[in-house]
């Protein structure tokens, strides 16, 4: 495992204080993001845009939510367009959930079914 240099330049300075997000390569073809914060209107577009970045670049991502302290429905939606992206371009993103506030999140609004979810962090 090579860990990238993954933790996102911040687009202001609240962001870099509320989302962590790094990047971890297995293999050629698989990322582990680790996501750790708060995803919500602010730090949504750092994280959709973040995990496009990983999807294009290898086969299967895994995205790491068991840091995750707070997730809006921004947050929520950066997720949902990172899936489907991953399904339009054949690729695969998996969540690794056991934050409370995530599952909450993902449950209450129904969108839990849209999502593969994994017990691994590793692809």
């Amino acid at each position: 495992m090579a860990l990238l240099p993954g933790t996102l330049s911040r687009a202001g300075p609240l962001s870099s204080d509320i989302l962590d997000l790094q990047v971890a390569e297995h293999g050629h073809d698989a990322r582990v993001v680790t996501v750790v914060g708060e995803i919500d209107a602010l730090s949504a577009p750092e994280l959709a845009t973040f995990l496009t970045a990983q999807l294009v670049a290898a086969q299967v991502v895994v995205v790491n939510l068991d840091g995750v302290r707070f997730l809006s429905s921004a947050g929520l939606r950066a997720l949902l367009e990172a899936n489907e992206f991953a399904t339009r371009e054949d690729r695969d993103l998996r969540l690794v959930c056991h934050s409370q506030t995530a599952n909450w999140a993902l449950e209450t609004t129904g969108l839990r079914e849209h999502f593969t979810f994994t017990d691994n962090r590793a692809p």
